[in-house]
């Protein structure tokens, strides 16, 4: 098969999903083109701005038109039509599609070329994502709780689980490099995390927070304990490997929101064998069972840290790898592949 795959345009999270996918459709045999779409948004960005200060410059008829973010998107994606077109490809398929204008999703069905999306961001923006789902011939949700509603905008709509990389998560891999906690917790510091960690006595416990956590005050008492930055993929996994717990914080959901699936931090912690502390889920249960213990107060999360820091975790850690095997993007993409066929 001959694939267009577009960016997400973040560089974080949504786009490991992205090289995940295109790193296993490839190892399948498929021919893939990427479409960068995070560089050339940046790129956009750049010539517009500059376009549009030549006209202030000079008093020009669009001095007054400063572009806006619809215009940096729909310039950086509109190429998405002619290089689909140019490479002949059998679907063109959009990994998030947040930062992808949706006029470039009309000018596709208007080429007639056969569109899918892999929305990442289930539970949290289907509203956003069920306005754009109908431009697409198939949709792919990363939350199983997601697929009725969204269906309700496009009824070809189904359950992709995310997953992992095995060449950046694995027991077999090392963790040199980085240091070694007691606790660590690798994301972006939403305020609900950021609530939940400052009810947590972490006195006498190294915990380390990595991610974009740039919103924290400098005077919070969670600072010392942050490593602010971007984390790239495979040095979260040896972040995982070097610790004695991982952390696994879900995002909380709007009200009447339901979340059930796992996130791909849940499946990169455990092919790294890693013990894992998680908020509760329903599919953390069904995968791991007791292997991975779940809290949902920070009460619960404290108590259970003091625990496991005293037991000893080595048959969960030898354990968990095994029980994500299948669960790699490679596998994801030929369940995906199956569905556009």
């Amino acid at each position: 098969m001959r694939l267009l795959l577009v960016h997400p345009g973040a560089v974080w999270a949504t786009h490991d999903v992205h090289t995940g996918l295109l790193a296993g459709l490839r190892a399948q045999g498929h021919t893939v083109t990427e479409y960068a779409l995070s560089g050339r948004l940046e790129a956009s960005r750049v010539t517009l701005e500059f376009l549009w200060r030549k006209q202030v410059r000079l008093a020009g008829p669009l001095a007054h038109v400063r572009p806006s973010h619809a215009d940096v998107q729909y310039h950086a994606g509109q190429e998405v039509v002619t290089r689909a077109l140019r490479d002949d490809v059998d679907w063109v398929v959009v990994v998030c599609a947040a930062y992808l204008h949706p006029d470039v999703l009309v000018l596709c069905r208007r080429a007639r070329l056969p569109l899918a999306a892999v929305f990442t961001e289930s539970p949290y923006d289907d509203p956003e994502q069920a306005k754009v789902a109908p431009l697409f011939d198939v949709v792919f949700t990363n939350e199983r709780a997601s697929v009725a509603p969204l269906r309700e905008a496009n009824p070809n709509t189904h359950y992709l689980p995310v997953g992992y990389d095995p060449a950046q998560h694995g027991p077999h891999l090392n963790g040199a490099d980085v240091p070694a906690h007691d606790v660590v917790f690798v994301g972006t510091g939403f305020d609900s995390r950021v609530a939940l960690l400052s009810e947590v006595d972490w006195s006498g416990i190294d915990l380390g927070l990595y991610g974009y956590w740039a919103d924290l005050p400098k005077g919070h008492p969670l600072r010392r304990y942050v490593h602010d930055g971007l984390v790239d993929n495979a040095t979260a996994g040896a972040l995982y490997r070097n610790a004695r717990i991982g952390l696994n914080l879900y995002r909380q959901a709007g009200a009447g929101v339901a979340a059930e699936s796992l996130n791909p931090r849940a499946y990169e912690l455990a092919a790294d064998g890693a013990f894992t502390l998680s908020h509760h889920r329903a599919e953390v249960g069904e995968r791991f069972g007791a292997l991975v213990p779940t809290f949902s107060t920070p009460l619960g999360l404290e108590a259970l840290v003091r625990r496991y820091l005293q037991e000893d975790t080595r048959r969960a850690r030898a354990t968990l790898p095994a029980r994500v095997l299948d669960d790699t993007y490679t596998h994801r993409a030929a369940e995906l592949v199956a569905h556009l066929n």
